[in-house]
């Protein structure tokens, strides 16, 4: 993985994936509950995302990083592009979403992902992949999803709240 994602992954303290993910979830969801709806459209600076963006941000992510991982652990073999984040984030439509909303659809993709990764052996887990023009294995795929996703709630609680 790239050296950027180690940052996210070393945010992430358990031993086990699937416990890191079920915590990493557990605490976005609280912290979620906890936005007063005056803050749903907030953002800290110009330019910078609305707390809806920024969970439809992790919604993305997490769906890409599944994706990725899916595909690697099946040994497919083929490419993958990288994602402009902000691009993403510009083209959510989360003006005319709820952020209770968009919490139950990240609680939904960050599930699917629990599954998928309960059922990958450990054989699996290291397969590898080439997304972006960097190699991943499922497993790094994982502990990025949990990593990236407590860096936002650090940066919500910072930044936006």
């Amino acid at each position: 993985m790239p050296d950027y994602c180690r940052y996210y992954v070393n945010l992430a303290k358990e031993n086990d994936l699937i416990e890191s993910l079920k915590n990493s979830r557990d605490m976005t969801v609280k912290l979620l509950s906890s936005v007063p709806h005056s803050k749903e459209n907030y953002s800290y600076a110009p330019g910078k995302w609305t707390v809806k963006q920024l969970v439809s941000h992790l919604a993305d992510c997490e769906r890409i990083y599944l994706y990725r991982a899916l595909r690697f652990s099946r040994r497919d073999d083929t490419q993958l592009p990288g994602f402009e984040e902000d691009d993403y984030a510009k083209y959510a439509n989360t003006e005319n979403r709820t952020l209770k909303d968009l919490t139950e659809e990240y609680k939904l993709v960050r599930e699917s992902g629990i599954i998928l990764f309960e059922h990958i052996t450990e054989e699996m887990l290291d397969f590898s992949g080439v997304a972006n023009n960097v190699f991943y294995s499922p497993r790094s795929l994982g502990w990025m999803a949990a990593g990236h996703n407590i860096h936002h709630c650090n940066m919500l609680r910072e930044k936006y709240l």
